[in-house]
């Protein structure tokens, strides 16, 4: 019996994880590596200046913006009615669709690209938000750290994988058509792997708790919004790391986001962008699952720590970046620590997130990202919109690794533990009697 619930349990973190595998494809290929190149040098080829440059880091602001108001209240919702995985399914269905409209994009139809990026990010985002707040569900306080580590490994790998599969269809395949073909790619990449969490992994108890069976879900989701805001300084502790999360993954998303763009206005050309793109994927690989064995030696809140003291470097490095071969550099250094970062963060805030309001919580923790999405992107832009260059766009980027260090300084994680804990036994009795 303990055997035959062993290997269950091992299935439903594969299929938790194996989204990561399918979602990932949208980040590396139409975020990250094909998307910002083929926009800036086919799709809006024909606009002045650095203005596709401009325009895509205000498209990503506005996403993100429009993601983080939806977060809070979806997170409640999801939580009163039981429906995460409803609600991921319905986000992913939504950015799965905007990808594979970017087929039909081509050279002059920048607004079209824009439109589709835009709702792209946001079913992404929105997906995002339910998926994370799974994983106290499935996993227990000493794996949590691994298996959200390996969800990041084999989001690596698995983006990695398909992008490498992109890259070669845009050199053997005439004109357009390989980048186009990529984008229906992703989609169906993505759509494939959510299945299996969408069959195996089990969906959390409705929490009803101190609302009661019956009342409208939008009308329950602001009532618990509310009831959290009243009682925020019982979760002094979460919180504090959110706007932590908040300042340094606004760093974390602009090198992200902006890296390629960035890579193209300087003249490093197309295959060497996506190439070291593709290599920071899987030098992400094992140093994601590295980055979670060194969080459990030495702290998980340290380690973050380290990580981003190795991103500011990485913000200085950027502004003397030249060449192909400094990019390439970067990516690898970038490799080292991306996901390991972001792995231990979603770990930490787990622990301290009371299971039966993940999805809440996770809302937050998803408002933090993405407003942190929108000042860094805008920031670039703005600097490179200022300056006529984005190389001290880069290196502003440097603030919110120092301040995200000096904030995580006063978390105290232990304290946010024992509150999750309290929440968790309290909601455990309830459902008891």
């Amino acid at each position: 019996m303990a055997e035959q619930a062993d290997k269950l349990h091992k299935k439903i973190i594969n299929a938790w994880c194996l989204y990561d595998w399918g979602n990932s494809a949208f980040s590396t290929t139409v975020e990250a590596a094909v998307l910002p190149v083929y926009f800036a040098s086919v799709v809006a080829a024909d606009l002045p200046g650095n203005t596709a440059t401009v325009y895509w880091g205000y498209a990503a602001a506005f996403a993100l913006l429009v993601s983080a108001l939806l977060a809070p209240i979806l997170g409640s919702i999801a939580d009163y009615t039981g429906s995460k995985k409803r609600l991921l399914a319905w986000f992913a269905g939504v950015g799965i669709i905007a990808t594979a409209v970017l087929f039909l994009v081509d050279r002059g139809d920048w607004q079209l690209a824009l439109g589709c990026i835009i709702v792209g990010s946001i079913g992404f985002a929105g997906a995002a938000i339910f998926y994370d707040s799974l994983l106290p569900h499935i996993a227990g306080p000493d794996e949590i750290d691994y298996v959200s580590s390996k969800g990041y490994a084999l989001g690596y790998l698995g983006g990695g994988l398909l992008l490498a599969v992109n890259i070669a269809m845009i050199q053997f395949l005439p004109g357009t058509l390989g980048a186009r073909l990529s984008f229906l790619s992703v989609a169906l990449w993505w759509g494939a792997f959510t299945v299996p969490l969408l069959r195996r992994v089990p969906e959390p108890a409705a929490n009803t708790a101190g609302i009661g069976v019956g009342v409208n879900p939008v009308k329950a989701g602001f009532t618990r919004l509310g009831q959290t805001f009243r009682h925020l300084r019982r979760y002094r502790q979460l919180f504090l790391f959110l706007v932590a999360f908040w300042l340094y993954n606004d760093g974390i998303g602009t090198i992200i986001k902006m890296a390629t763009i960035y890579g193209a206005e300087i003249g490093i050309g197309q295959l060497d962008l996506i190439g070291a793109l593709l290599m920071t994927q899987f030098v992400g690989i094992p140093f994601s699952l590295l980055f979670g064995k060194f969080g459990s030696r030495i702290g998980t809140k340290r380690a973050i720590m380290l990580g981003l003291a190795w991103y500011t470097l990485i913000s200085i490095a950027g502004y003397f970046m030249a060449v192909a071969w400094h990019f390439w550099a970067l990516a690898f250094a970038v490799g080292m620590v991306q996901g390991g970062t972001q792995a231990l963060s979603r770990s930490l805030f787990g622990r301290m997130a009371p299971k039966a309001r993940s999805a809440e919580f996770f809302g937050f923790y998803d408002v933090s990202s993405k407003f942190a999405g929108i000042a860094g992107p805008a920031i670039f832009a703005l600097v490179g919109q200022l300056t006529g260059s984005s190389r001290l766009s880069i290196v502003s980027l440097i603030i919110f690794f120092i301040g995200g260090i000096l904030l995580l300084t006063r978390v105290r994680e232990d304290e946010g533990i024992r509150v999750a804990d309290e929440e968790n036994r309290a909601a455990q009795a309830v459902a008891v009697a």
